[in-house]
């Protein structure tokens, strides 16, 4: 039997999951150039992460930070781990929700919005900009050459992935969505990080403002965790897909495409930014880490 604390527990994380969805709506909205579309009922929805791009957006962000002296090094192994183990271990469980919670606020808490802003420009040309997917990048001007908005989902900061979708020329991004006061970081996020079922309702909520018909949308991802995202559209492709993702597109007929090679990318996703030989001495920096040697 289900206790009353499980059920409770469910019920606040899927209005949170709402809250979110709903703040990176308007955030996205109030962020986009108001570009013209010819077809205005379909869009293109990309997960971030692995499917536009090669590694994690916010370990990039993270990389660039600890070279600027914002944090110490072995805090951005401490965030390598839990970034491993989000990518390997597939489906997440509260806990580690949280933890990445936690993580992300670290990140911006007292700091100004126009700081973060210019910081991600920087950072973005600096570590980012050579990573991005050349064929998942051509599948979103596809759309935009049809007429359609092309819209990035993740869990980043909306303030970094709109730098994202910018820099690439895409309509804007639904993003994690950080409280700040007189353009200062609380500490606090909006509802929740925009992830797994945050990110389905972050869709749905674009497109009732933008009076999208979402049965003649299309979403990319690579991640299982992405599987409500995909199943609000018509059309659903697994980009370079975990192993979950793979059987999920086998099974429900998805399409698929794989742009990775053995050199680029280990089947169970690890970030490609790593390398295979980091990797290891990672999982082993992570270990010691979390058993407070360092």
């Amino acid at each position: 039997m289900v206790s009353k604390r499980v059920v409770q527990g469910s019920a606040e994380r899927e209005r949170l999951a709402e809250l979110a969805g709903e703040a990176s709506a308007a955030a996205a909205l109030a962020d986009a150039p108001g570009q013209a579309a010819s077809d205005l009922t379909a869009a293109a929805f990309f997960d971030v992460d692995n499917t536009m791009m090669m590694g994690a957006s916010i370990f990039h962000f993270a990389r660039g930070l600890a070279a600027r002296k914002y944090f110490k090094n072995s805090d951005l192994v401490g965030f390598a781990w839990q970034q491993l183990k989000f990518r390997v271990g597939g489906r997440e469980n509260p806990q580690s929700v949280k933890e990445s919670r936690e993580q992300a606020l670290s990140f911006v808490a007292g700091r100004s919005v126009a700081e973060i802003i210019s910081l991600g420009e920087e950072i973005f040309d600096e570590l980012m900009a050579d990573k991005i997917w050349a064929g998942t990048q051509a599948l979103a001007q596809m759309h935009l050459d049809a007429g359609q908005r092309v819209w990035l989902v993740t869990a980043t900061p909306v303030e970094l992935a709109t730098i994202i979708a910018r820099r690439l020329g895409l309509t804007g991004a639904l993003g994690t969505v950080g409280e700040n006061v007189d353009g200062i970081y609380t500490g606090r996020l909006v509802g929740d990080l925009l992830h797994g079922k945050a990110k389905a309702h972050a869709v749905r909520a674009l497109a009732a403002q933008e009076g999208l018909d979402l049965r003649r949308c299309t979403a990319y991802s690579d991640s299982v965790n992405d599987v409500p995202m995909l199943s609000v559209v018509g059309t659903a492709v697994a980009v370079n897909p975990d192993s979950g993702l793979r059987e999920t597109a086998r099974k429900r007929g998805w399409e698929t495409r794989d742009f990775r090679t053995a050199r680029k990318a280990a089947r169970i996703g690890v970030p490609s930014v790593l390398g295979v030989g980091a990797v290891a001495g990672l999982i082993a920096a992570g270990v010691a880490w979390r058993r407070g040697r360092w």
